[in-house]
């Protein structure tokens, strides 16, 4: 089937000016023709008059198979079932929210990809890191202290989610990475540093030694892929820039000397500053252990400095959500939020071609342009004068993904 998008405002993801009155063709799942001006044909005409086609959207931090509360899974109160309607209720609400692909960095595993990338729930496209790498008593050690230090698998579902993967030494690393690889992981995650959701650790505390996620780049190179790290601390960032990652998740407190060693070894951020700004508003709603409401409000400020020290010094910034818990429907308030730091149209370019070279699919994904996947998406509003609106998914009227329209509420 050939559809003839027309009429709209287009924004390419590409920074360049919005062109009035675009027409894109799509025949094959992809974009054929930008700014079309051929007879329309035998093609399907989609009038999106008074509206603004942008790239479909990219989420380069989400956590899918963290889509139930996060108290009930660790108390074991809920079936296989309820845990795999909230994802898939998950996958439905991020596609209608306009986001197109997603990189998930830790909670899936390959039966959620198969099962999207089959057609039989509604989801974006996945790239997945299946489980994260994790020291024993690090960030994402999920479990009571009184367990014993593996018995967090009880919480895994094969073909369902993944869990941390406790790792130790080099030579459990190097096990563990192979073993996500079996997953169907596409790239490895790695916990370099305390976390906020943490139990065990603060946010001052680094992990993993350097030589231990230098041979979990090491596994990654020998997939051709990369490893991405968590990290709230400078000494964390450095550590794991000095053992070669390729990108960092959250950045809080990056500073110019640490911007500048990311730069120069061409590492990318993911700031995330949509979680830390919904937990500040709502933290009960999630099923969190109080004890770790303090950190929430400190992580905002030190994201957003990191952010600022990156983006001067040079560095890739994309964008990521990190939303937990049963109602991950604002992952557009990552643009919101990003807009007011860095301007709408680098936000918007975050979230679309910066997020697709971060996650090496730039050749398919990210921009409006010819030979590229349609994943289109269509909102009422003007995004470089209103970016906020991208928290309200009802604002996004259509989404086509390949090609194929998944959300049309034109009215």
């Amino acid at each position: 089937m050939t559809l003839l998008l027309t009429g709209a405002t287009v924004l390419d993801g590409l920074g360049n000016d919005p062109v009035d009155g675009g027409a894109v063709r799509i025949e094959d799942q992809r974009i054929v023709a930008v700014d079309d001006r051929a007879p329309t044909g035998e093609a399907e005409v989609v009038d999106l008059g008074g509206l603004t086609l942008l790239p479909g959207l990219i989420d380069a931090h989400v956590h899918l198979g963290h889509s139930s509360e996060t108290r009930a899974v660790l108390n074991m109160e809920l079936s296989v079932a309820e845990r795999a309607a909230d994802i898939f209720r998950t996958l439905r609400q991020t596609l209608d929210a306009g986001f197109t692909a997603v990189r998930d960095c830790g909670g899936i595993d390959h039966g959620i990809l198969r099962t999207v990338g089959r057609g039989l729930v509604p989801g974006p496209r996945i790239w997945a890191s299946a489980s994260p790498l994790v020291q024993c008593g690090g960030h994402g050690h999920l479990g009571s202290p009184f367990q014993p230090p593996d018995a967090t698998f009880h919480f895994r579902v094969r073909g369902l989610t993944a869990v941390g993967r406790i790792s130790d030494g080099c030579d459990e690393v190097r096990k563990a990475a192979r073993e996500c690889f079996r997953q169907g992981a596409s790239f490895l995650k790695m916990a370099v540093t305390g976390g906020v959701v943490s139990l065990a650790d603060s946010l001052d505390d680094t992990q993993f030694t350097v030589e231990e996620i230098a041979t979990a780049v090491a596994e990654a190179h020998a997939r051709h892929t990369y490893v991405t790290v968590h990290a709230h601390n400078v000494a964390g960032i450095r550590n794991a820039v000095t053992a070669g990652v390729e990108c960092v998740e959250h950045g809080t407190g990056i500073d110019e000397g640490t911007a500048a060693m990311m730069a120069a070894r061409g590492v990318a951020l993911v700031p995330t500053l949509a979680i830390a700004k919904v937990l500040e508003e709502d933290f009960d709603r999630h099923g969190l252990p109080e004890q770790i409401r303090h950190r929430v409000g400190d992580t905002m400020q030190g994201m957003t400095d990191g952010l600022l020290a990156a983006r001067a010094a040079g560095v890739p910034i994309g964008s990521g959500s990190d939303l937990i818990g049963p109602n991950q429907n604002r992952r557009g308030l990552e643009l919101a939020l990003k807009a007011e730091v860095i301007g709408a149209r680098e936000a918007i370019m975050s979230a679309t071609s910066v997020n697709a070279r971060i996650m090496r699919v730039a050749d398919r994904i990210g921009s409006v342009e010819t030979g590229k996947f349609a994943d289109l998406i269509a909102v009422d509003f003007d995004p470089l004068e209103e970016p906020g609106l991208f928290d309200d998914p009802d604002r996004v009227v259509l989404v086509v993904k390949g090609g194929r329209i998944v959300k049309d509420t034109r009215k």
